[in-house]
């Protein structure tokens, strides 16, 4: 599926572009030979994706004035035309972004050199982008390699107001410690302030053949990567990534981790819109999407939203509704043990079980994976095996996450209804 917003920024052909590679800083650049992601009919795809939430705490409420910032993001799939989209989804005026860059990170803030492209909105170096609104850039011609992390930067004009992003990145960003525009600088020195969050930029899209698809990865901070290694890329999804990148679907699939921290299926709160009001923009309304996996409720569980199971196979039908009536496959996923974890309790344990249950044998999800039975000791299976515990008992750590990548079956990515 190909949203709305994303049809008209598809074309028939591509041209042959310059590689934006690390390579770049060793060798002159030249145009690159048309490769055979280049010819035919192409669609855009998603190689990165974070939800946008309002970014917590007096900084983001206060946001920045006259600044410049610096996201770091890490590519699933590789390939040209990039696009990035910049989202004022929760911001309370309009922001004003100027001279918007892409290049290859570096060691800390910097770039690599001679990778710092700039990147236009509407042949513009400048775009305002309204309260609750988000824009698309011009493709930008250089193509961005697989499985890389990049440097998104771009200044801020004026006072921003509250700040759209996403909270917990698990991935060090930067913002300027003085007013002016860097953004297209590649030394990284005048970025003095590090951040945990992204600001402002959502997704990251390239051009590929209409074989090529977005799988969305959607839920929770299980999701988002809460207890990984911060820089390192190892939420499930970025291993999910990296076995896809293994396997014979090499190239066929980017991915797009489309979770947020302290998020419910049923209700608003701390982790922002609730999943159910969420999955139009987070899912439905991104490009190239094929097929959506669904991990969510503990929080719900948790917090006495769903004191049975009922609750949550309610909000669980609604997506899969929403889902369905986009002809979009999507797979549901037990939820993961968390005894000793917060606000763990023998009766929220049993809600817990029944809804696994009902996840596993109800036959209404297309199709389903066990990140309970992979991820539980086998000897209290109310709690994760020692080795998969991030040690708050509630999310997994690097090799958590690895085995739950693992237990997913890539042949789940070409489902189609």
């Amino acid at each position: 599926m190909t949203s709305t917003r994303w049809t008209r920024l598809a074309a028939p052909t591509f041209a042959p572009t310059i590689a934006l590679s690390a390579a770049l800083a060793l060798a002159t650049m030249a145009p690159a030979q048309a490769t055979t992601d280049q010819v035919g009919p192409v669609h855009p795809v998603a190689t990165w994706g974070a939800s946008a939430d309002k970014v917590a705490g007096e900084a983001g409420a206060a946001g920045i004035t006259d600044r410049s910032v610096r996201n770091l993001v890490h590519t699933s799939l590789g390939g040209s035309g990039v696009r990035i989209t910049l989202s004022n989804a929760f911001g309370d005026r309009p922001v004003t972004f100027t001279s918007a860059h892409l290049g290859v990170a570096a060691a800390g803030a910097a770039v690599v050199a001679g990778t710092n492209r700039p990147v236009s909105f509407e042949g513009a170096d400048e775009v305002t982008v309204a309260p609750g609104a988000e824009v698309i850039s011009d493709p930008v011609e250089a193509s961005v390699p697989a499985d890389t992390t990049l440097a998104l930067s771009f200044h801020v004009v004026g006072a921003s107001g509250p700040i759209t992003g996403h909270n917990v990145a698990m991935q060090t960003s930067y913002v300027a410690g003085a007013a002016g525009d860097i953004a297209g600088d590649e030394a990284g020195a005048g970025f003095t302030s590090e951040i945990p969050s992204w600001y402002w930029v959502e997704s990251v899209v390239v051009t590929k053949p209409r074989r090529v698809k977005t799988a969305v990865l959607f839920g929770d901070s299980i999701t988002d990567g809460n207890g990984s290694s911060v820089g390192a890329n190892r939420r499930w999804p970025d291993a999910l990534a990296d076995r896809v990148a293994t396997s014979r679907l090499h190239g066929r699939y980017g991915v797009m981790n489309e979770g947020i921290s302290a998020n419910r299926v049923l209700a608003d709160g701390t982790g922002g819109q609730r999943a159910l009001d969420r999955f139009r923009r987070d899912v439905l309304d991104q490009p190239g999407v094929s097929m959506v996996v669904v991990l969510a409720g503990i929080n719900d569980i948790r917090w006495d939203l769903a004191t049975d199971a009922s609750a949550l196979v309610a909000g669980y039908r609604d997506l899969i509704a929403q889902a369905h009536a986009e002809d979009l496959c999507i797979v549901g996923v037990t939820l993961t043990p968390y005894e000793g974890g917060s606000r763990y309790t023998p009766e929220r344990e049993r809600v817990r079980t029944a809804v696994n249950e009902w996840i596993r044998t109800s036959g209404e999800f297309d199709d389903v994976v066990d990140f309970d039975a992979a991820t539980r000791d086998p000897a209290r299976p109310s709690r994760f095996l020692p080795a998969y515990d991030s040690g708050d008992h509630l999310h997994p750590g690097d090799a958590g996450y690895a085995a739950m990548a693992e237990a997913f079956d890539l042949g789940l990515l070409g489902c189609e209804r």
